[in-house]
């Protein structure tokens, strides 16, 4: 399997609930009773399409090569009033931050029917049709021998598309090449691709980083470039994985200031801008600033301004190396800091 065969985020199905069971037409034959009443029992309900969040998923993929799923129907209604058997429900698991949207013939439903934000967190999204009823539930004073019953409930049908958001505590985004995967195959035993080009990742991972008893969830985001809010390289795509974070990284590369003689702030307010451009929200959320790959800088002088003016408005900002690990333990600690001040 491929790299990027190994996530999907997107998927479109389609649902059906079992129909439900008919009834019984059917009347007693006993040895001493030869006309008797009618005893048609009642048909089975359909089973239900129900999503469950399962914590151990990660990815859409399954439902790349499966597009379509049914429960089973109920079972018809038998003599001496016997009920038929419920058909089984049909258990559809999926990863927690899934959001689950219901496909009109004409356009997308723009506001979501689920999101599967919690480990367990189930959801019917199409139930089952009812069970018919057997003639002896139509036998009354004056009707005593019906010779009808009742045909079982169709099931639902449901055209979906699932959006997976990742659940993440904490959110790497910068520029491509900026060395987020390097940073989190560093501080975590995640094993994100890594070269030396841009666009190396072009699906979103995730690490957990344990230190003291303490663990978060680290999302690597492919890089963004302007136009990301609007879909440019897929950055609209990439940036719902953001949502849900509680604090931003953002990763300045100061190594591009020595062959490309790159403005650290522009990249900074690019990055700022499409966040905020993408969802307000993500502007006013609570970041902290990585100088990566200072390795490389031999005078690190000049990043002593660039330093300053970040701080100066409220950023909290740190030299780091993803390569050598220098800063590394001080970003971690601010992470942590930032996570509990925001609890």
């Amino acid at each position: 399997m491929k790299p990027s065969d190994a996530f999907v985020d997107e998927a479109r199905l389609t649902v059906t609930s079992g129909d439900g069971g008919s009834g019984c037409v059917g009347y007693r034959r006993e040895k001493f009773v030869p006309l008797g009443g009618p005893d048609g029992g009642d048909g089975g309900r359909g089973g239900d399409v129900v999503f469950v969040a399962d914590r151990n998923l990660n990815t859409l993929l399954a439902f790349r090569y499966r597009r379509e799923f049914s429960a089973d129907h109920g079972r018809a209604g038998g003599h001496r009033r016997k009920t038929g058997a419920a058909g089984s429900s049909l258990e559809i698991r999926v990863p927690v931050g899934t959001v689950i949207y219901i496909e009109d013939a004409e356009e997308d439903d723009t506001e979501p029917v689920a999101d599967l934000s919690a480990d367990g967190q189930r959801f019917v999204m199409a139930r089952g049709g009812r069970g018919g009823r057997g003639n002896a539930s139509f036998a009354t004073a004056t009707r005593q021998t019906p010779d009808f019953a009742q045909a079982g409930g169709p099931g639902e049908t449901r055209r979906l598309r699932l959006s997976l958001k990742l659940l993440a505590d904490v959110g790497l985004v910068g520029l491509p090449n900026a060395g987020k995967s390097t940073l989190l195959s560093r501080i975590s035993a995640a094993r994100p691709r890594v070269a030396a080009y841009p666009f190396t990742t072009l699906t979103p991972s995730l690490g957990v980083v344990e230190r003291d008893e303490v663990r978060f969830v680290v999302a690597d985001i492919p890089g963004l470039i302007a136009g990301a809010s609007q879909g440019v390289g897929l950055g609209d795509r990439f940036l719902r994985h953001i949502e849900r974070t509680r604090v931003l990284v953002h990763l300045l590369d100061v190594g591009s200031m020595l062959h490309e003689d790159r403005d650290l702030l522009a990249d900074y307010e690019t990055l700022r801008g499409e966040l905020g451009s993408y969802q307000a929200q993500l502007a006013e959320r609570t970041e902290i600033v990585a100088l990566n790959k200072i390795d490389l800088l031999a005078d690190r002088t000049p990043l002593d301004d660039i330093q300053a003016r970040l701080r100066d408005s409220g950023r909290r900002v740190l030299r780091i190396s993803g390569v050598t690990g220098e800063g590394i333990e001080e970003l971690i600690t601010a992470m942590r800091q930032a996570l509990a001040d925001g609890s």
